[in-house]
């Protein structure tokens, strides 16, 4: 549901008031009429002066440390409590602790009993201490009193609760009133409790709320429409944001906060563009962003990158009067300085200097970290120096060391580096100079320069300066030694990355589970299982865990070279070290020993999964599923496929494909067939490559006819045939007699730009030969010639095209083209000694 259009009978304003604006009674400092019996008796009437008497005793007790419960003036003070003294007390303490505590106790007195009044007294005084919880259980005992509220009361109530965000709290609140006849609640309460609804994200319960307002028949003001537009607009929900909003604006109810609202919105969502149409529209309007919303569009346009948004928004708040503060400029700046806009950067902090703001490091920094010259890092050093203390220095170094690496100066950053360290040797940079201070490099140079390093490959300089900054009494931290170790393995120097864990323990660094994944990588890499368990070993000591890319990588390339056992024993110790492998490295073993013929012990290894207590996942059972097709032990793969099922994995696509391609290898096509319809019973979209396998299959079983239904089938089905599944129609219609048919196909594959291979073209030349057709088989004959598409000596095709050569030689019809096309030597790859007689003629 959206908000409908408002009838344009609800024009009149409401003017939000708040109920509960009490003139408290003024108490004096001094309490001299400590308790009397007479003053707090029922039977005597209490003018204004007795009121201000007993509440000054009651917050004198309760603020009086320690406090006691038992104190004797409190049982001479119980008999007189009013609603009215309850709520100048609550009003007039300081600490909500204490009002608490006060409230707590009005409400175990005999004879007492709570209002409304007293009840949103004590919300105010939770709320304006951001109570939640005190506030909530609040909300939930005055649910219970059954106290009645008047209407502005409600309305202030909820709006109370929506301070602290307790929006299911406000509609419990209003919905119990309302059924149980405590209050009746107007357009007021209303507005309130939609204003209280949109801070969250029930855009349902706040349309819900609003047409319930219409249907009993409360006027409709801005109020009512200012919070549906702020909820729509945080949602997202822009049109129907727009559609409040002109309706807002057709009776004149648009004011600066209403179009903020939308503004902030888009920005929020990224719309800059959006945002800043509204911004000019709200000018158009004569209206004006305030100081704080302009600070806030600036950095969200800087955020999404749009800084030339950003600084025209900042040119109208120049132009409104509102200043700018450092802060600011360091946003555009930095915005600025991202974007690799120097000059405009550059003119911005001059502006900011002529304006008197002074730039702090921080701005310098950005400044010199988007430099491309040393003369203008040389300027901007010149200029930020001033008063500058160590830290500072040290900063912006950092930032030239960045700079100088950005531009990919990455010798000249280490050299200056060695510089500040102390290094005699020239630099080639003389910022040093110019700062003329003493400093010492902190971590964070060290890393920049690092970085850096590594980048260009590096490494052996990176280990010196480690070296080196070590013995300059600066540590470096976790995230050095990762990157170097981590950059070195990726290099195969593993060594080296020892020596480094050594020298990071002996500083008191510990690895992390990327240090240690870092070295079993490289590890694994090496195809060293002794001493990817000794790593392991050092892993579980730490509680870090082997990644399991590198552990598959590893049975994967043992399983390659034929080292099967040795990737199952790998597992086993594995498992051992307390790692169970996941299934992906399973899988990995098991396609190892299936490819090298060892399927029973593939299927142990994988009731060892079981065993373990993990779960296969579809490719462990299609990996095992593959390797029993092949065998030609189909049944026992449609038992693994029954098994899935019921241990609730759903076989995909793959699976079915397997068991059709077994099927169709034992020639137990009609099975292959019930698999296909099993996969539409189960709504498993056949493949392309399910198509194929089943038409070869077709074919081969001399069921041809079959094949070229199914083959209209694909086209059904929305499943393009490929080149693939052409060839194999083509080859499979020829070798069922049908070279006719199969040239049909033929033409239809060529005009899909799709190149038939070498043996396409022998298949239905051997056809239409053993149909006595010379004509055709010369014509599919002089083609593969002409295109190129002869297999070689080496191929086992080769023998059917000397073959057809020799009889096309010997045929009346087609010995003469035969003949010519020897003469002009277009048939390269036949050697003419092999044709006898025939091919010298």
């Amino acid at each position: 549901m959206t908000v409908t259009r408002i009838s344009k009978t609800h024009t009149t304003l409401f003017k939000l008031i708040n109920p509960y604006h009490y003139q408290l009674l003024s108490i004096s400092n001094s309490f001299t009429k400590i308790i009397s019996p007479s003053p707090f008796s029922t039977h005597i009437p209490f003018n204004n002066s007795q009121h201000a008497d007993i509440a000054h005793g009651l917050i004198s007790i309760f603020t009086k440390s320690p406090f006691s419960p038992e104190n004797p003036d409190l049982k001479r003070l119980a008999p007189v409590l009013t609603t009215n003294l309850v709520e100048t007390v609550l009003n007039n303490l300081k600490s909500w602790k204490v009002a608490h505590l006060f409230f707590t106790w009005v409400s175990n007195q005999h004879g007492f009993r709570h209002n409304g009044y007293t009840y949103t007294a004590m919300a105010s005084i939770l709320s304006r201490a951001r109570q939640n919880a005190a506030l909530k259980a609040l909300a939930l005992d005055f649910v219970n009193s059954n106290c009645s509220i008047t209407p502005g009361g409600l309305g202030f109530f909820l709006r109370l609760l929506g301070s602290l965000g307790l929006v299911d709290e406000a509609n419990i609140l209003f919905d119990h009133v309302k059924k149980r006849g405590l209050c009746v609640p107007n357009g007021y309460s209303y507005n309130c409790l939609l204003e209280v609804i949109s801070q969250s994200s029930s855009i349902d319960l706040l349309e819900m709320r609003f047409q319930e307002m219409l249907n009993a028949g409360w006027e409709i003001n801005k109020y009512t429409l200012t919070p549906i537009l702020g909820a729509y607009s945080n949602a997202g929900k822009f049109e129907n944001a727009l559609n409040i909003f002109h309706q807002m604006l057709e009776r004149n109810w648009v004011d600066a906060h209403v179009f903020s609202i939308l503004i902030l919105s888009y920005s929020k969502w990224g719309e800059v563009d959006k945002s800043f149409e509204f911004i000019e529209r709200m000018e158009d309007h004569n209206l004006m962003l305030n100081e704080k919303t302009f600070y806030v569009l600036v950095n969200g346009f800087v955020k999404e990158s749009r800084v030339d948004k950003a600084l025209q928004l900042f040119s109208k708040m120049q132009k409104s009067g509102f200043g700018a503060d450092v802060a600011l400029y360091d946003v555009l700046i930095g915005g600025l300085c991202e974007n690799k806009e120097l000059e405009k950067a550059l003119c911005l902090y001059s502006e900011m200097k002529e304006r008197g703001i002074r730039p702090d490091v921080r701005i310098v920094a950005k400044l010199i970290s988007c430099c491309s010259s040393e003369e203008d890092m040389l300027q901007l050093l010149a200029e930020g120096k001033e008063d500058m203390d160590e830290g500072a220095a040290i900063l912006l170094y950092n930032s030239v060391l960045k700079c100088l690496i950005n531009v990919g100066l990455v010798d000249k950053a280490h050299n200056l580096l060695r510089t500040i360290m102390g290094d005699k040797t020239d630099s080639g940079f003389i910022v040093k100079k110019h700062l003329e201070m003493n400093i010492r490099p902190i971590t964070s140079c060290f890393g920049t320069v690092i970085e850096g390093l590594l980048k260009t490959g590096k490494f052996d300089m990176t280990i010196s300066l480690i070296k080196d900054m070590i013995q300059i009494g600066c540590k470096p931290d976790i995230l050095i030694y990762n990157n170097l170790i981590d950059k070195l393995c990726n290099s195969n120097r593993l060594e080296e990355s020892y020596e480094l864990l050594r020298d990071m323990e002996d500083l008191g660094l510990e690895p992390t589970e990327f240090t240690h994944n870092s070295l079993y990588g490289c590890i694994c890499r090496r195809e060293n299982v002794a001493e990817a368990l000794e790593l392991l070993k050092r892993m579980r000591q730490h509680g870090h865990v082997p990644w399991r890319k590198y552990s598959t990588l590893l049975v994967k390339r043992l399983c390659t070279r034929r080292k099967v056992v040795e990737a199952c024993n790998f597992l086993h110790d594995m498992l051992q070290e307390g790692f169970v492998p996941d299934i992906i490295t399973y899988s990995a073993a098991m396609d190892g020993l299936i490819k090298s013929k060892e399927l029973n012990r593939a299927l142990d290894l994988f009731k060892d999964i079981f065993a373990q207590g993990s779960c296969p996942d579809v490719v462990a059972y299609n990996t095992l599923i593959n390797g029993l097709c092949k065998a030609q032990r189909i049944s026992e793969a449609e038992n693994l496929v029954n098994e899935m099922v019921l241990k609730g994995l759903v076989p995909s696509v793959v699976t079915y494909n397997l068991l059709i391609d077994g099927w169709c290898k034992v020639g137990a096509i009609d099975q292959a067939m019930h698999c296909l319809s099993t996969m539409f019973d189960l709504e498993r979209e056949p493949s392309v490559i399910t198509y194929t396998t089943l038409i070869d299959g077709l074919c081969a079983s001399g069921r041809p006819d079959d094949a070229l239904k199914l083959w209209e089938d694909i086209k059904g089905n929305e499943c393009d045939p490929n080149r693939i599944t052409f060839m194999a129609l083509i080859c499979g219609l020829s070798k069922c007699n049908r070279p006719d048919t199969a040239l049909v196909y033929l033409r239809k594959m060529e005009e899909m730009e799709m190149k038939p291979d070498s043996f396409v073209y022998t298949t239905l030349l051997s056809a239409f030969l053993s149909n006595s057709n010379m004509s055709k088989a010369f014509d599919i004959f002089k083609e593969m010639f002409d295109k190129g598409i002869v297999p070689d000596q080496a191929d086992k095709n080769h023998s059917i095209v000397k073959d057809a050569t020799l009889k096309l030689l010997a045929d009346d019809i087609t010995s003469s083209s035969v003949k010519a096309l020897i003469a002009e030597e277009k048939i390269p790859s036949i050697n003419l000694s092999d044709f006898g007689s025939e091919g010298q003629s």
